[in-house]
């Protein structure tokens, strides 16, 4: 029995106690942000597999990767229009739809380890702020991850903030592009899986993609022979929504048993990404054709300082934007961060 499991079995069994008679099952095609390959994605499926034994049944959840079903960049429609029951997301993607979802969903510079977003979704107010952006699509957020800082791959040496300027380089829609432009970079938009074939063919010279582990696993470092790590911008928040119909089909106990172990599966899973970040960077320091670059305390301050210009300019962007721009900088401010 692993983690997800063990944190949630007491909730099963009051649920089978109960003796609530057998429905059709709900089925739910949840699309995820994370390519075929990544380390989270067996993982992703393995906890879909724990709610359907936890559920009896009553909740059967298949997780796809990216771009499986739909674009990465319509899932939010998708899923509000019934064509996916869900989705696990990077709010960032929704920019288009209203800035504060980038802004809350990748705040670029603001948390130095994943432990502090999560503390500031489910203690600090995050978790039902993005409810209420996420209401007006149709959809209810089940629960919100956080799987690290992003390392970042490049096919040349980054030494700092300066290094950025003219940098051609794929990074998501909303906050993270606003503030590598803001930086002198040349941001573009492009789906994840398109990355690679950009790098070596030198469309672009640098990505934002995701943790260190999982851009290994991918082969970027073949491509991109200079990663920089610790990561210094990204710290991206996974959401997973489901279709609001598809909510209030299930019973109160399915609906507490998804949002706990998705919950769990939050805190686990960045265990499991940390380890797994540690053994490749000890794979990738073997080979003599990747340098790893991590960058000085001053170089990270400097590109924090320049993130928190973007926060404040996101703020002026729409109501919902200066909401969250009070919610986290009050957040962070209480807690000794900023």
């Amino acid at each position: 029995m692993n983690i997800i499991s063990k944190l949630t079995t007491g909730i099963a069994v009051a649920t089978l106690a109960t003796g609530m008679a057998m429905a059709d099952p709900i089925k739910m095609t949840i699309q995820s942000s994370s390519l075929p390959g990544d380390p989270d994605l067996p993982i992703l499926e393995a906890w879909a597999a724990d709610v359907g034994v936890m559920t009896d049944g009553r909740l059967d959840i298949t997780v796809v990767p990216e771009d499986a079903v739909v674009r990465y960049d319509t899932m939010l429609e998708s899923v509000q229009a019934g064509v996916l029951e869900g989705q696990i997301a990077a709010p960032g993607y929704w920019s288009g739809n209203d800035p504060a979802f980038g802004l809350i969903g990748n705040t670029v510079g603001a948390w130095s380890d994943p432990i502090q977003a999560l503390d500031y979704i489910y203690a600090g107010g995050g978790l039902e702020l993005m409810q209420e952006l996420v209401a007006p699509y149709n959809q209810h957020v089940v629960g919100v991850g956080c799987p690290g800082v992003e390392a970042f791959v490049s096919n040349r040496q980054l030494n700092g903030v300066d290094d950025l300027k003219g940098l051609k380089l794929r990074a998501p829609e909303g906050m993270v592009s606003a503030v590598f432009a803001a930086a002198g970079a040349a941001p573009v938009s492009m789906s994840l899986s398109e990355v690679f074939v950009a790098i070596d063919k030198g469309v672009i010279d640098a990505s934002d993609v995701a943790g260190f582990a999982t851009n290994h696993a991918e082969g970027f470092h073949d491509v991109a022979r200079y990663p920089v790590y610790p990561g210094f911008h990204s710290t991206t928040l996974q959401a997973l929504t489901v279709n609001q119909k598809i909510w209030d089909k299930m019973t109160p106990a399915d609906q507490v048993i998804l949002a706990t172990s998705y919950k769990a599966l939050a805190y686990s899973l960045r265990a499991e990404i940390d380890k797994a970040d540690r053994a490749a960077v000890a794979v990738a320091e073997a080979d003599p054709e990747i340098t790893i670059v991590n960058w000085s305390l001053e170089e990270r301050a400097k590109f924090r300082g320049i993130a928190q210009e973007v926060w404040a300019d996101f703020a002026t962007r729409s109501p919902a934007s200066q909401k969250v721009f009070d919610s986290i900088t009050g957040y962070l401010t209480a807690n000794g961060l900023m």
